[in-house]
């Protein structure tokens, strides 16, 4: 099968191009590389069945042939990156989403757009289900994301619904992994960049704030099972383990030094105070759960950022 993913040389969708390339697939990998890098998918250059365009999907698409899968994950989704490109964020979500489903519904295709956890908002429903309308404010400054995702949703179902297009929405929670940016600001990548640089780790507000954590593996698993699947209404994919941002500092206190210090600082706007998924449906619908523990998880990630690290220190 030949598919069409956008997004393709960031952190998740790189481990997608890696993970359909190994089922036997052809991958056109699209990226304009605003956040994505280049150094996640030079591995696959010379893959016979890879093709590299360097493209914005938000504007015109002119990609030969047809395609049988249609994965849009463009998106400026870490706080650093939105708020420095609210309008290129917006964009992603409404013209990226609309371009990318209608090559989907030239070629009869399937389409699967990732969207977030970040609908919910600062969620007034706790753990948050599918069917949780969420609690956002559509003027803050991170609604560029939120609504830029709400809108890529709402989008999605209505080429669903008015072009029998076969749709799938995933609304990815936080998730971690090799190939991770570690200064895009989210909370994974910057204690591990502070804790590796033997810095402090920065904690906003008390620290009470939860969030749950995905493997890299675990989430574009849940991906492929989710694109194989009928069901066109979100599913929520995440680890459902909640940890609050101290109980997280402290699990990188034990993997890289307890020597490590907290330093605290405001609350940014309208940070969420509870994340975490409810995966019954994709439980039920999907068969899937996370498999890979934090422990184990954080550890692949360490070795990854240290080689990495080895690797620039050897050049």
């Amino acid at each position: 099968m030949r598919h069409l993913i956008s997004g393709a040389a960031g952190f998740i969708g790189s481990h997608l191009c890696d993970h359909l390339l190994a089922g036997g697939h052809e991958v056109v990998a699209l990226d304009n590389f605003i956040t994505g890098s280049p150094a996640n998918i030079a591995h696959l250059e010379k893959h016979p069945r890879f093709h590299f365009e360097n493209c914005d999907v938000s504007l015109a698409i002119e990609i030969a042939g047809r395609f049988d899968g249609v994965w849009h994950l463009a998106s400026l989704a870490s706080p650093k990156h939105y708020l420095a490109k609210p309008v290129e964020t917006l964009e992603s979500g409404s013209s990226g989403t609309r371009n990318m489903l209608e090559i989907a519904r030239r070629d009869g295709a399937r389409f699967l757009v990732t969207s977030t956890s970040e609908c919910y908002g600062d969620p007034l429903e706790h753990p948050q289900a599918e069917t949780y309308w969420g609690n956002v404010n559509p003027v803050g400054l991170r609604s560029c994301y939120d609504e830029s995702k709400r809108y890529a949703e709402a989008m999605t179902m209505a080429y669903h619904r008015t072009h029998g297009v076969r749709t799938n929405i995933a609304r990815i929670f936080n998730t971690y992994g090799p190939r991770m940016a570690l200064d895009d600001g989210r909370v994974v990548p910057a204690f591990l960049d502070q804790a590796l640089q033997g810095k402090p780790l920065t904690v906003f507000g008390d620290g009470s704030q939860t969030r749950s954590f995905c493997y890299v593996s675990d989430m574009v698993d849940g991906l492929a099972r989710l694109a194989a699947s009928e069901e066109r209404l979100p599913v929520n994919l995440g680890n459902p383990l909640e940890l609050t941002i101290l109980e997280f500092a402290a699990r990188i206190q034990q993997l890289l030094g307890s020597n490590l210090e907290i330093e605290r600082k405001p609350l940014p706007s309208d940070d969420p105070r509870k994340r975490r998924p409810d995966i019954s449906k994709a439980k039920r619908v999907l068969g899937w759960e996370p498999k890979i523990s934090l422990e184990d998880g954080l550890r692949e990630t360490v070795e990854y950022f240290k080689a990495q690290a080895d690797a620039t220190a050897t050049r």
